[in-house]
């Protein structure tokens, strides 16, 4: 992606409201993994380095762990800023502006932690789902929703930014 490229994404109004859910979830469970690493989903986010060596593996945790979640809050914060304006819905559930369309103006840095932020929480519902593998996946069990629309939106993106190569 050139440096000046701006990738425009089209969301829904409801749409962005529900990513801002998502993402403000995200965000509060890494912060929550301050306290506590115990949590498996964590770990999908900052995998062992050495799968054959438990000490090494340990230590470059120790070393990595926190940077690497300080950036994932980082850019879930930058997420729900580019999201601000477009996740505004109205209260009445039957408003037709809840399905208007907004654009969201991302810069290459907006894209590259969209990416990272809707990338990590897949991971975290893969978890939460129990994917370990494309077997684990069951388009018919509507809990699946969610993970496969991270998906679109994923490709999406990484298409858009492909385009300017």
């Amino acid at each position: 992606m050139t440096a000046d490229r701006i990738v425009a994404l089209d969301l829904t109004r409801i749409e962005a409201a529900h990513l801002v859910g998502l993402v403000t979830q995200f965000a509060e469970l890494i912060e929550e993994s301050a306290v506590s690493t115990a949590d498996p989903a964590i770990g999908r986010l900052v995998p062992d380095a050495y799968a054959d060596d438990p000490e090494a593996a340990r230590e470059f945790r120790d070393l990595t762990e926190d940077d690497l979640l300080a950036r994932r809050r980082s850019d879930a914060g930058l997420v729900l800023a580019t999201l601000q304006d477009a996740a505004v819905i109205p209260d009445d559930p039957d408003d037709p502006r809840l399905i208007e369309q907004t654009d969201i103006r991302l810069d290459p840095a907006d894209v590259q932690a969209w990416l990272r932020t809707l990338a990590a929480i897949r991971l975290v519902l893969a978890d939460r789902l129990g994917i370990e593998g494309p077997d684990d996946h069951d388009e018919d069990d509507p809990r699946f929703g969610i993970y496969d629309w991270l998906g679109y939106r994923l490709h999406g993106l990484v298409t858009a930014a492909d385009e300017g190569q």
